[in-house]
């Protein structure tokens, strides 16, 4: 059983001036999970979390962030220019951008950010674009093949488009020591969405092998490894979460096995998390407006995949609670639904729920990254407010819900807008 971090109270009370749907973030879990995952990792001085933006690009969640001791990880233009202004200067940042266009590697290099290149040709690329190399530059490594752990396989990073070959890293630092970079770093995402307290352990174990084995053969010694995203969380209320604490000293022992023997007990340690980070901690408040009897009971709701899309992508799961039914039986068995034109667009299917009446709060679990963030304007539906449940008790809104002037704002300039408003 999962138990949402907000009352029933507390969203009645939030809903006398802010209607539904929203998605609402707990700024106490935030900063709490912030604070463990530096602690589980304090053992290393230069270590850094840098939250991938792409997750939940809130500004005010951003600058929670901030104030915890995280940087940020970019992937575009807009993420860059974004970070800059809320005040994440130089090595703060880390751009691991794919598919790059010029212009935004000529910002990144304005920004005096950490670049990591996802692609061998990236580096002529690079120096076309920009005409010079930084001081300090990072290539993604991709191992290929399949990747496995002792439970199984995880992923295919052979099928994945990004990050270089062995061969291609092991030539793209020699290039980059030759074109005067002095400082270096290895990124490498292999898997997404793990709960296994054994992922990062192993990826930083075969990650300080290979700068072990680059230092031997090109004398070139690698000053962090980031390992990027992957740490997953415990959507489905029978899983078991993470272990940050056991992760983090899981890095260790293969730091203390391979790195320190090598003497490269210098290297900083990075993390680019976003789901870890911020998962847990937002959910979606949406009421029940709709009951449908066909082939299957319906529960229409005034949220849709706008607001959350991973179910209707994927096929995600995750967990609903009816706020206010949390002990009844859950003895209906549901489709939760929104009003898009797709029939995907499903927040459960299938699922056990107390018996639900029109005018009940669902609260749908775990949408804090990747959630209000992934949504779209299909259908003309337009996105939701984000509330901030904050440390006090209190709470504020942090992003109005859009209104049809946000929706056309893009045709402006053709003079249609006023009329269309009226």
């Amino acid at each position: 059983m999962k138990t949402p971090f907000v009352t029933k109270e507390k969203i009645q009370e939030i809903t006398k001036t802010i209607p539904t749907p929203f998605n609402i973030y707990d700024e106490k879990g935030i900063r709490e999970n912030a604070k463990a995952v530096h602690a589980a990792f304090s053992w290393n001085k230069g270590f850094k979390e840098y939250f991938a933006v792409k997750a939940n690009p809130n500004p005010f969640i951003l600058k929670i962030l901030q104030e915890e001791g995280c940087g940020v990880d970019c992937a575009s233009y807009v993420e860059l220019a974004l970070s800059n202004e809320l005040g994440f200067k130089g090595d703060d940042i880390m751009f691991s951008s794919n598919d790059t266009p010029a212009e935004e590697f000529r910002y990144a290099d304005e920004l005096g950010v950490i670049v990591n290149l996802d692609d061998f040709t990236h580096i002529d690329f690079f120096e076309k674009s920009v005409g010079h190399f930084p001081k300090k530059m990072s290539c993604r490594y991709n191992p290929g093949g399949v990747y496995e752990l002792s439970n199984g396989i995880m992923d295919n990073p052979g099928d994945s488009k990004y990050g270089m070959t062995k061969e291609q890293i092991f030539e793209a630092y020699q290039v980059f020591r030759d074109k005067g970079v002095e400082e270096f770093g290895i990124h490498s995402f292999l898997v997404s969405n793990t709960v296994t307290n054994d992922y990062y352990p192993t990826l930083a174990r075969d990650l300080f092998k290979l700068i072990v084995e680059l230092k031997e053969k090109t004398g070139i010694a690698l000053s962090f490894v980031n390992l990027s995203g992957g740490v997953g969380i415990a959507y489905r209320p029978d899983q078991t979460p993470n272990d940050i604490a056991k992760i983090g000293e899981g890095v260790k022992k293969a730091y203390e096995e391979v790195l320190v023997p090598a003497g490269m007990d210098n290297v900083s340690i990075f993390t680019e998390m976003g789901r870890f980070m911020m998962g847990p901690y937002g959910g979606l408040v949406t009421t029940a407006i709709h009951e449908k009897h066909i082939y299957k009971e319906y529960i229409g709701v005034d949220a849709c995949a706008v607001d959350l899309m991973r179910p209707a992508v994927y096929g995600s799961y995750h967990h609903v609670t009816v706020l206010g039914k949390e002990n009844a039986p859950a003895d209906h068995v549901y489709d939760v639904t929104g009003s898009l034109c797709e029939n995907c667009d499903k927040f459960a299917v299938d699922r056990q729920l107390p018996k639900i009446e029109m005018g009940d709060v669902l609260f749908i679990h775990d949408t804090g990254a990747h959630g209000y963030s992934m949504g779209y304007n299909y259908n003309g539906k337009l996105k939701s407010a984000e509330v901030l449940l904050q440390q006090d008790g209190g709470f504020k809104m942090i992003r109005r819900p859009e209104t049809i002037k946000d929706y056309l704002s893009t045709l402006d300039e053709f003079g249609i807008v006023d009329g269309l408003l009226k």
